[in-house]
C-alpha cells in the first residue's frame, strides 16, 4: 500500500544528517581528484573523458522516472541504500580503469546511481519525516552535504598535492569506503513500505502536465550550476580583468551562503505558493546576476571584483531559491503512491539542465559576450515568471494557491505563508 502517513523514527532527522555529511565528504575527495587521475594516470584525453561524461548523463537521465518508480515499488530506503552501493563500486572501479570503455560503463553506473540516489532520498524524506518538516529537513540535509562536500575537497586537495598515482588511488578506495558506510547507514533509518504491483505504471508522473511543465522550467533554471562551475570562471580568465584567484572567492561565498541561508531561505516554499513563488523570484536573481555579469567587461578592475561578488550574492540567492522550489512542488504534486516518481521526474529537469547548460552558455555567455549575458538573464528571467503560471493548473484543482503580479530578487527570506 502506498505510504502516506509519515514513520517517523528518533534517529530519522540526525541519520539523514549523518548520511549527507559522510557520502559528501566522499563526494568532494572524488570531484577533486578523479577528472585529474583518468587524464593524468590512467591515460584517457580530455575530449574522450568530456564526451563520455555528457553522454552517461545523457543515456541517465532519460532514466530518472523509472529509477524513481523502482523506488516505489522496491522500497526507497532499500534504493537509497543500493545507490550507495553501486557509486562505491564504481568508483573503486575507477581505480583500475585504463581505456574508454572501461570510463564509459564506470561513468555511466555513477550516472545512474546519482539520479537514482536523489530519487530515493527525497521519496525517503517524504515517508520518515512529518509533513511540516520536510522542506527544513531537506534544507538542512543540504547543509550538512555542502560541509561534507568542503572536508572532502579539503582531503582531496591533500591527495593533489602529493600527486602520486597511488594517493590518487587511496583517495578513490577511501571515497568507496565512505560510500560503502553511507550505505549502511541508511538502515537506521524506517523502512518505507514499497507500492503494490499494479498501483501506478512506470511513467504515470508525465500525465500530470503541470508538474512537467514545471520540471522543464526547473530544469533551465538549474542550468544556475553551469554558470557557476563552468561559464563563470572561463569569463573571468578570458573576458575580464579581475585576478584568477577570484574564481576562488566566488566558489567559498557560494558554499558559505548555502550552508548560511538555505535553511532561511527555504520557509513557506512547503506549498504550491511557496514554491511558485520562490521559483519566480529564483529565475530573477539568476536574471540578476547574468546582467552584472555583462557589465564586467567595461569597469576597472576593483569595480569588476565587486560586480563579480554582487552576481555571485545574486547567483546563490537564486541557486538556493530554485532548489527549494523544487523540492516544494515535487513533493505538494506527489500523490502518495508515486512519491519517488515525481522525485525522479524533478531529478530528470535538474539533469536536463546540467546537460544543456554547458552547451547554451559557453555558446553564448563567452562567445557574444555581453550580449550573451543579458540573454541568458533573457532566459531566466523568463523561466522564474513563468514558474507560477505552470503550477496555476494544479492550484485549480486544489492542490495549493499560486500568487500572481510580478515579483523581485528578496533582500531577506520569502514570507512565511502556508
Amino acid at each position: 500500500m502506498g505510504q502516506d502517513r509519515p514513520t517517523v523514527g528518533p534517529v530519522s532527522h540526525p541519520t539523514l544528517l549523518l548520511i549527507a555529511v559522510v557520502s559528501r565528504i566522499g563526494s568532494g575527495i572524488a570531484a577533486t581528484v578523479s577528472a585529474l587521475y583518468v587524464t593524468q594516470v590512467a591515460g584517457l584525453s580530455l575530449r574522450s573523458v568530456g564526451l563520455t561524461l555528457t553522454a552517461a548523463t545523457a543515456v541517465a537521465v532519460t532514466a530518472s522516472i523509472w529509477l524513481g518508480h523502482l523506488a516505489d515499488r522496491l522500497g526507497a530506503r532499500e534504493m537509497f541504500a543500493a545507490m550507495f552501493g553501486l557509486q562505491a563500486l564504481a568508483t573503486a572501479g575507477l581505480v583500475i580503469v585504463r581505456d574508454v570503455p572501461g570510463y564509459a560503463l564506470v561513468v555511466l553506473v555513477l550516472a545512474v546511481a546519482d539520479l537514482g540516489y536523489r530519487s530515493s532520498q527525497g521519496a525517503v524524506i517524504h515517508a520518515v519525516v512529518a509533513t511540516e518538516l520536510r522542506l527544513p529537513v531537506r534544507a538542512q540535509v543540504r547543509v550538512a552535504a555542502n560541509i561534507g562536500f568542503a572536508v572532502g575537497a579539503g582531503l582531496g586537495g591533500v591527495v593533489l598535492a602529493v600527486g602520486r598515482p597511488a594517493a590518487y588511488e587511496i583517495g578513490l578506495l577511501a571515497t568507496a569506503g565512505l560510500l560503502l558506510i553511507t550505505g549502511s547507514l541508511v538502515f537506521r533509518l524506517p523502512r518505507v513500505a514499497a507500492v503494490e504491483a499494479g498501483k501506478s505504471t512506470p511513467w504515470e508522473v508525465l500525465r500530470d502536465r503541470p508538474f512537467v511543465r514545471f520540471m522543464g522550467l526547473n530544469g533551465i533554471l538549474n542550468i544556475h550550476n553551469t554558470m557557476l562551475g563552468v561559464a563563470v570562471p572561463l569569463w573571468i580568465a578570458t573576458r575580464t580583468d579581475a585576478p584568477h584567484w577570484v574564481i576562488s572567492v566566488l566558489l567559498i561565498v557560494n558554499a558559505a551562503a548555502v550552508i548560511l541561508l538555505q535553511i532561511r531561505l527555504t520557509r513557506g516554499t512547503d506549498s504550491l505558493t511557496g514554491a511558485a513563488r520562490a521559483g519566480r523570484r529564483a529565475g530573477l536573481c539568476l536574471a540578476l546576476a547574468c546582467a552584472v555579469l555583462s557589465l564586467t567587461t567595461i569597469t576597472p578592475t576593483g569595480v569588476t571584483i565587486a560586480l563579480l561578488l554582487l552576481a555571485a550574492v545574486a547567483h546563490v540567492i537564486g541557486e538556493i531559491l530554485e532548489s527549494a522550489s523544487g523540492w516544494g512542488a515535487s513533493y505538494a504534486l506527489a500523490p502518495p503512491d508515486v512519491v519517488g516518481q515525481y522525485q525522479g521526474a524533478h531529478a530528470m529537469g535538474r539533469g536536463l539542465g546540467d546537460l544543456i547548460g554547458p552547451v547554451l552558455l559557453t555558446t553564448l555567455a563567452i562567445p557574444l559576450g555581453p550580449a550573451g549575458w543579458l540573454l541568458a538573464a533573457l532566459i531566466f528571467g523568463a523561466a522564474g515568471l513563468l514558474t507560477p503560471v505552470a503550477l496555476r493548473t494544479a492550484a485549480r484543482t486544489g492542490r495549493g494557491v499560486v500568487p500572481s503580479g510580478p515579483g523581485t530578487c528578496p533582500a531577506g527570506p520569502p514570507s512565511r505563508r502556508r
